[in-house]
């Protein structure tokens, strides 16, 4: 059992917003979302853990493989609250944190592949827009870059061929 942390282990508010480089309003977001927890003192002041440093590392570092908030509080609830993960607590977080990139990987070489080519509705040419996409039908299947989003490019209009200038 580890011990629980005494008083000068917590960290005041302010002590995580440096620490982690987090706005204090950002750290009582993501408290009231139950992404880290706090304690309070008899007078009502927040009182960390240092746990919640890497708990808040973890976080920022979902952000940047493209997790929700969402996303990663589920992927915390995993995790043990009061001490740094061992390595077979973290393995089936990293399993599937590693399929997720791994999806973020194809869906940008899919990106990367389709830049030079008609995105729907918002591509640089609109020559080439009317014939990918005449009367805007691309909206049909939804808001956004339909074709980017892997919808399937209809056939150029009568027949031409469509090359890309732009």
């Amino acid at each position: 059992m580890v011990p629980a942390p005494t008083s000068e282990d917590r960290l005041t508010i302010g002590q995580l917003s440096q620490r982690s480089g987090l706005a204090t309003s950002a750290l009582r977001y993501y408290e009231e979302l139950g992404l880290i927890r706090s304690e309070r003192t008899v007078g009502g002041q927040r009182r960390y853990a240092r746990a919640a440093l890497r708990r808040v590392a973890f976080v920022r570092a979902a952000q940047r493989v493209g997790l929700s908030l969402e996303e990663a509080g589920a992927a915390l609830a995993r995790l043990p609250v009061d001490h740094a993960p061992t390595a077979k607590e973290w393995a089936p977080v990293a399993r599937s944190w590693q399929h997720r990139i791994d999806d973020q990987i194809a869906e940008l070489q899919v990106l990367r592949r389709k830049l030079g080519g008609c995105i729907g509705c918002g591509c640089l040419s609109l020559r080439t827009c009317t014939l990918y996409n005449p009367d805007d039908v691309a909206a049909e299947h939804g808001a956004g870059a339909r074709y980017l989003l892997g919808d399937e490019q209809p056939a150029p209009a009568h027949g031409r061929t469509v090359t890309h200038r732009e």
